[in-house]
């Protein structure tokens, strides 16, 4: 049974070659296509598609617009099709808010031939969409988006010695931010590998500075690690941690991709367990395909003590579950209850941490 796929976007180009890229797999099918979102309504009611493809920018009817519509009436797996642009990555990322699974980005020149260089993400990411709980990234994305009542631990150890290291892809955006509003000002130093590509990690990192009471922003290389402060990996970029000195600093690799991405989150992990030991705690949150599970059990059998997101909050339960069955996770939570239980862990297992 073949996964039904709706292409929507402007560009008869873009549509064309979307469908052949589709359609030249032997498990997706695209059943349609359509120039605007009122005409994909009705195609939507005639075709029963599993998935849809959606531009952003489309005449007649904004792809936000009709995303917010469809997520209201009719929930079903979208994967947005976007423009790589600071104005196309702030739309994009508001299209995640809304529940949109994932995204691609058209390339910037040469489409045919781009297209087809990004042809095994986008048949991947359809694959992975077709798979995702809707309803769970609505029901994320609907918490985080209101006030987040503050945890009632207060003043867990804070010292420049304890991290938090966390991994994420497939709904991890707004996983992130839903444990990240939930820290305190005063909460460890937090390093964050989540997969997403060059030229969304910086509007990413500057949408949750306005949001948390932390302090957010895209990693750059050689800066100290403090507490009260969050890093992501750019993302062309593995994020590593590492130390001068008596202090931890990030560092920023261009190395190949490991498990296909860059960043990953196992080069992030093994450096934390290389680097931090005992005084690292992982997190791992929703997502497709097994990174990051080897290197939560290398920080394990370095000191770390580690976390998973739960199958009912994931919106695809796979890296946590790949770490679960590695071997390298001591609790399983409920999205809502990560950042508590972490913070919990700090509070009462603070004469654990290394002195240096």
């Amino acid at each position: 049974m073949k996964t039904k796929v709706l292409v929507i976007d402007d560009s008869a180009l873009i549509r064309s070659l979307l469908s052949e890229i589709i359609n030249d797999t032997k498990d997706l099918e695209v059943v349609g296509t359509a120039p605007d979102p009122l005409v994909a309504r009705e195609m939507i009611k005639q075709l029963n598609p599993d998935v849809l493809t959606l531009d952003v920018e489309m005449p007649r009817m904004d792809g936000l617009d009709f995303l917010e519509k469809l997520m209201r009436l009719r929930p079903m797996p979208v994967l947005m099709v976007s423009t790589l642009t600071e104005k196309g990555s702030e739309i994009t990322l508001r299209a995640l808010e809304l529940g949109a699974t994932d995204f691609v980005t058209k390339p910037k020149m040469g489409i045919a031939q781009g297209m087809q260089q990004y042809a095994d993400e986008i048949t991947d990411k359809i694959r992975t969409a077709s798979r995702a709980k809707v309803s769970t990234l609505q029901s994320i994305a609907k918490a985080s988006n209101t006030q987040v009542q503050q945890s009632a631990i207060r003043n867990p150890l804070i010292s420049s010695e304890k991290l938090l290291i966390i991994g994420a892809s497939t709904g991890g955006t707004e996983a992130i931010k839903s444990v990240l509003m939930q820290m305190p000002s005063d909460c460890p130093g937090i390093l964050i590998t989540q997969h997403m590509p060059a030229g969304f990690t910086k509007s990413f990192a500057e949408r949750l500075n306005t949001l948390c009471k932390i302090a957010v922003k895209e990693a750059v290389d050689g800066e100290r690690v403090l507490p009260g402060h969050a890093y992501i990996a750019p993302g062309d970029q593995h994020l590593l941690l590492g130390r001068s000195g008596a202090n931890y600093v990030t560092k920023l690799s261009d190395s190949e991709p490991v498990n296909r991405h860059k960043p990953s989150v196992d080069v992030l992990f093994d450096s934390a367990a290389t680097h931090a030991g005992k005084n690292a705690v992982g997190i791992i949150l929703t997502g497709m395909g097994k990174d990051g599970a080897a290197g939560m059990l290398r920080m394990k059998n370095a000191g770390a003590y580690n976390f998973a997101q739960n199958e009912e909050s994931c919106v695809v339960y796979g890296m946590p579950r790949e770490a679960v069955a590695h071997g390298g996770v001591h609790e399983v939570g409920h999205l809502k209850d990560l950042p508590r239980m972490v913070l919990h862990y700090l509070a009462t297992n603070s004469d654990r941490a290394l002195r240096v």
